[in-house]
């Protein structure tokens, strides 16, 4: 799909499946089970490893070791650095083989430098266990606005007179918030600015409480609602519906409950799916 200018290729289950895929950036948002259209993506960007997020980290590794592509690089959280290094240990020595991984811990705060004018900006996403979102910005030069209406001769006798006609700016283009509790929306501004917001929704009705959905670290579409106001995105990607629900059912809860507002820009994420459950 194609959502706020982006392709994204994904799959998201609750308890079973994510990996977001942004093929144009060459990175994805978390591994799954390691879909095998994702061992091209050098970049992984780890919320939390929980297996449903991470489970496919060794294979992502090994299987690009097998085709020779270029070592993996997986962005993780700091928490989870020497776990995972002792996990990749123990793998080495049960395939006998070298699994070559680049490593780069990072946590909320820190500008990860991607290269072309991209960077990623980790931040909480408050959840039972330790787990960061993602913002991915894109860094642009524009000419200061106070100069616009300026013509070429006039903007360049002023850079020779050494003033700055410049300056750069930073958007918000696709944030990730891996498995949350609501209040990141409020809580981060990188999530309310992103033009392609990807949230997860766990749970869509009664079938579920509120209280057993916030003991699990996740979001409940009666906490959704009435938050929505407060984002500013272009494309709302919802994820990780529990498989207790139909694609069917999905859309027709969705449909009933989601503001006009977001009618257009809400979309439900039914890769993978089962077609029909009980």
């Amino acid at each position: 799909m194609r959502l706020a200018g982006y392709e994204v290729d994904a799959l998201s289950i609750g308890g079973i499946e994510t990996c977001i895929q942004l093929p144009e950036l060459d990175l994805a948002f978390d591994i799954g089970r390691c879909p095998h259209s994702a061992v091209k993506r050098r970049r992984l960007l780890i919320t939390h490893t929980h297996m449903d997020h991470a489970g496919g980290l060794a294979y992502h590794a090994a299987t690009r070791d097998l085709y020779k592509m270029k070592p993996p690089i997986w962005y993780v959280p700091q928490e989870n650095e020497a776990d995972l290094h002792s996990m990749l240990d123990a793998f080495r020595r049960l395939d006998k083989s070298d699994l070559p991984v680049t490593l780069h811990p990072c946590g909320p705060g820190d500008a990860v430098e991607l290269g072309g004018g991209w960077v990623a900006r980790p931040f909480r996403s408050p959840h039972r266990v330790a787990c960061q979102g993602y913002a991915l910005c894109r860094r642009r030069t524009r000419l200061r606005p106070e100069l616009a209406g300026l013509d070429e001769d006039a903007i360049r006798r002023r850079r020779l007179d050494g003033e700055q006609v410049s300056e750069e700016t930073e958007s918000v283009e696709v944030a990730f918030t891996g498995d949350t509790l609501p209040e990141v929306i409020e809580r981060e501004p990188l999530v309310r600015a992103a033009r392609l917001l990807i949230l997860e929704c766990t749970f869509l009705d009664d079938r579920v409480s509120v209280e057993k959905a916030r003991n699990s670290g996740h979001v409940h579409l009666d906490e959704l609602i009435p938050r929505l106001p407060q984002l500013g995105c272009e494309a709302l990607l919802l994820t990780h519906f529990s498989a207790r629900y139909s694609n069917s059912q999905i859309t027709s809860i969705l449909k009933k409950r989601l503001p006009a507002s977001f009618a257009e820009r809400a979309v439900p994420l039914l890769e993978g799916r089962a077609e029909s459950r009980s």
